[in-house]
C-alpha cells in the first residue's frame, strides 16, 4: 500500500513538473511573439526581415528611426518593467503569504509616484532627476514601512496594514501637489502617474535593466528559501533556512525592482499584483513562481501597451489598461476572502 502511495505521489509530481515546464515555455514564447509584434505592427507594418535587418544595424532608411528609435526602446522597457513588477510582486506576496502584499497595495509604488510628482512640480526636475528622486524616496519609504511594522518573528499582516496607511498618505500628497500645480506641470505629472512606456529612451532603460539582472539573480538564488518560508518562518528555520538573511535580501530585492521599474515607466497599475496569481493559476501551486510570474508580467505590459495604442479606438497609456484589468480582480479577491472568513 505504501509503495502504491509513493508511486501515486511520484506520478502527480511528474505531471505537475510537466505542466509547469510547458506553461513556462509557452509564456516565454508568447513574450517573444508579443515583442516581435510590437516591433512590426503600428501605424505602419514592418516585415520581420526588415525588422531583423534593423536589429543587425543595417541602414534601412526611415525604418531605423521607426523600429530602432521608437518601437525597440518601448518594447525593451515594457519587458524590463514587466519582468521587474512580476518578480517584485510575487516575491513579496510569497514571503508574506498574502496576495494583498503587493507593492501596488502596500505603498511602494505610491511612494515613488508621490516623490515623482514632488520632483516634477515642486523641485522642477526632469528625466533622470525625477527617476533618481523617485527611487530614493521609494526605498526610504519602504524601509520606514518595514521598520514600523516589524515585530520579533516577522511582519505578517502588520506590514500590509501599515503599507496601506502609508499608501493613503502618499496618495493625499499627490492630490495636494497636483491641486496647486501649474497646468503644464500637472499634465506632465499626470502622464507619468498613469504609467506609460511612451517615449522610452535608453538612459531610463539601462538602470532598471541593471537592477533587474542584479536583484533578479538574488531572488532566483533565494528561490528555494522563499518556497520553504511559505510553510512558516519557524518551519523554514528548522529546515536550515537562514530566515533573517533571506527575508532581508528578498524584501530589498523586491523593493529595488519595483522602485527602479516605477522610476523608468511610472506606476503601471496592478502588474505586480496580478502577475503572481495569474501565473499560479496557469502553472499550479508546485515550485517557485518567480520565473512564471516574471514572464506573465512582461506579457501583460507588452500586450496591454499594444492594446492601449492600437486596439481600443483611442490611445491610452499602458497603466490605464492594466488598471482596468486589475481593479475587478482586486474586488474579486476581496469578495473571495470575505466568503472564506465567513465559512
Amino acid at each position: 500500500m505504501e509503495a502504491n502511495e509513493v508511486a501515486a505521489v511520484a506520478i502527480v509530481r511528474r505531471r505537475q513538473s510537466l505542466r509547469r515546464n510547458l506553461v513556462t515555455a509557452l509564456l516565454a514564447i508568447l513574450v517573444i511573439a508579443a515583442f516581435a509584434t510590437t516591433l512590426m505592427a503600428g501605424k505602419s507594418f514592418v516585415g520581420p526581415l526588415d525588422v531583423w535587418q534593423v536589429l543587425l544595424g543595417t541602414d534601412m532608411g526611415g525604418l531605423n528611426f521607426t523600429v530602432g528609435q521608437l518601437r525597440l526602446p518601448r518594447a525593451i522597457l515594457s519587458i524590463v518593467a514587466g519582468l521587474s513588477f512580476g518578480l517584485g510582486g510575487v516575491a513579496s506576496q510569497t514571503l508574506l503569504r498574502n496576495p494583498l502584499a503587493s507593492p501596488d497595495i502596500i505603498g511602494i509604488s505610491n511612494s515613488a509616484s508621490a516623490a515623482a510628482v514632488v520632483a516634477i512640480i515642486v523641485l522642477g526636475l526632469e528625466g533622470s532627476g525625477v527617476a533618481l528622486f523617485a527611487v530614493v524616496a521609494s526605498l526610504a519609504v519602504a524601509l520606514f514601512i518595514f521598520l514600523l511594522s516589524f515585530r520579533r518573528g516577522g511582519f505578517g499582516a502588520r506590514l500590509i496594514l501599515t503599507g496601506i496607511g502609508v499608501s493613503a498618505i502618499c496618495q493625499s500628497i499627490i492630490y495636494y501637489v497636483l491641486s496647486r500645480a501649474p497646468v503644464w506641470d500637472a499634465a506632465e505629472a499626470t502622464r507619468w502617474l498613469a504609467g506609460s512606456v511612451n517615449g522610452a529612451a535608453w538612459p531610463q532603460i539601462l538602470p532598471a535593466s541593471i537592477v533587474l539582472v542584479v536583484c533578479g539573480s538574488v531572488l532566483f538564488n533565494r528561490a528555494n528559501a522563499l518556497e520553504t518560508m511559505r510553510l512558516g518562518e519557524d518551519t523554514a528555520a528548522s529546515l536550515g533556512v537562514r530566515v533573517n538573511l533571506s527575508r532581508i535580501l528578498i524584501l530589498l530585492s523586491a523593493v529595488a525592482l519595483i522602485a527602479f521599474a516605477t522610476a523608468a515607466a511610472g506606476p503601471i497599475a496592478f502588474v505586480a499584483f496580478l502577475s503572481g496569481p495569474i501565473a499560479t493559476r496557469l502553472v499550479g501551486h508546485s515550485g517557485s513562481m518567480l520565473l512564471p510570474s516574471a514572464l506573465t508580467g512582461a506579457l501583460l505590459v507588452l500586450v496591454c501597451d499594444f492594446a492601449g495604442q492600437y486596439l481600443l479606438g483611442a490611445r491610452f497609456p499602458v497603466g490605464v489598461v492594466t488598471g482596468a484589468l486589475g481593479a475587478p480582480y482586486l474586488i474579486y479577491l476581496i469578495v473571495v476572502s470575505n466568503r472564506a472568513e465567513k465559512s
